[in-house]
């Protein structure tokens, strides 16, 4: 069950990696004579814009499905979601098409995420999972990880990026494995069988009213703060060195994505552990203070082919994704079993509707901004400061049995 998962949000990752590196190439290769470098920037955050509505939509019914179908059968069907809709995307000819099947791509990321991390969170003992959210966390960094070695091997470029994408459809082997041979979560069983769990359920429904409202909307928030700091500010950062080191080396797009990418399997690992040291509550603001810092430094202290950028990027993916080892271990903690794999799909796919909004929103003030991608992403960090305060709204999980 944990290597599946992991292999789902490995996958995952790639998806999510794939068009910051690829997405200016592709823009570039389909517009023609028409590109420019503002027209990519903005083509680049719609591109962000339609997987992160997918995302929030895949998350919220394809989490609801782990609740009625199993979190097994639903994650497979979240990996083939993904996974024959990017292998599309080496058939488009135009942006709008690319735009369509970013979305249709979205669905399947969302929809693994929430059923991965309730069949995990269920099928280990509770003094493992902080170990076990920590993978969680760090598989899906480890998937953009992975693409950027790759991308340093065969270069992303305007004449050949294709073969990315039909490489991304790869996982599809992965999810038919999943629905018909990954046994299911023995606590979702049991679920099925306690008394009243034939009768028809309305997860959604039940998580909108009390008495489990107010954890709902705890989790919302807590889960949009950081991806919108990830998507609305941070991964400005790859067009960025695309711009400026492109030019002089090829491969920068790809070393920086990746110098992230290992700070941010690093950061993903330890944010479940520091959860558990520091508390949840006090290690999520520290988290935020870490982030906004880190976030701003990136854009106003440095930047690209300067000798203290790729550390500064390093530095950032490493606190910035602290979060993502936390959400794994913290979410399922808020909801029962019922309702876990919604509740927590709810909590982390939300935050996309917020995130795509945040990304447009950006997209149209780097406009404004004539192309500066250092302005826009310092904007867009200010949202971690959002997290300082939020986080003491959140009450203490600490002691929650999963099994119950």
């Amino acid at each position: 069950m944990l290597a599946a998962a992991f292999g789902g949000l490995l996958f995952d990752g790639f998806e999510l990696g794939l068009m910051p590196l690829a997405s200016l190439s592709v823009s570039k290769s389909l517009l023609g004579a028409n590109y420019t470098a503002t027209l990519g920037g903005d083509w680049f955050a719609r591109f962000t814009a339609a997987l992160m509505l997918g995302a929030a939509v895949g998350g919220i019914f394809l989490g609801s499905l782990g609740d009625r179908i199993g979190r097994a059968r639903a994650m497979g069907v979240s990996i083939l979601f993904y996974s024959i809709f990017a292998g599309l995307g080496a058939w488009v000819h135009t942006q709008e098409q690319m735009l369509v099947l970013r979305f249709l791509v979205g669905l399947g990321v969302g929809g693994v995420w929430p059923n991965a991390v309730a069949l995990v969170a269920e099928s280990w003992p509770d003094k493992a999972r902080p170990t076990v959210a920590g993978l969680m966390g760090a598989a899906i960094n480890t998937g953009i990880l992975v693409l950027s070695q790759v991308a340093q091997i065969w270069s992303v470029t305007v004449e050949e990026w294709r073969w990315l994408f039909h490489f991304a459809a790869t996982p599809a082997i992965l999810g038919v494995a999943v629905i018909f041979f990954l046994p299911e979560s023995r606590t979702w069983l049991a679920s099925r069988g306690a008394p009243g769990a034939n009768k028809p359920t309305a997860p959604l429904r039940l998580l909108f009213r009390p008495p489990l409202l107010r954890i709902t909307l705890v989790g919302i928030m807590l889960g949009s703060i950081p991806l919108i700091g990830a998507w609305a500010a941070s991964k400005w950062m790859i067009p960025w060195a695309d711009k400026i080191g492109g030019a002089t080396q090829t491969d920068y797009k790809a070393l920086t994505q990746g110098w992230w990418a290992f700070g941010a399997i690093l950061g993903s690992l330890a944010g479940a552990q520091v959860a558990s040291l520091l508390g949840r509550r006090f290690s999520y603001f520290l988290i935020s203070v870490g982030s906004l810092v880190l976030t701003i430094a990136m854009f106003q202290l440095t930047a690209p082919l300067r000798s203290s950028f790729l550390p500064i990027v390093f530095a950032q993916g490493l606190v910035a994704t602290l979060f993502f080892g936390w959400l794994p271990l913290y979410l399922p903690e808020l909801f029962p079993t019922h309702v876990r794999a919604t509740g927590s799909g709810i909590s982390y796919n939300v935050g996309r509707f917020a995130t795509a909004g945040g990304v447009l929103a950006a997209g149209a003030v780097f406009g404004a901004l004539d192309g500066s991608y250092p302005a826009v992403g310092t904007a867009a960090a200010l949202i971690y400061g959002f997290g300082i305060i939020a986080i003491w709204w959140a009450p203490d999980t600490a002691q929650q049995d999963l099994k119950k």
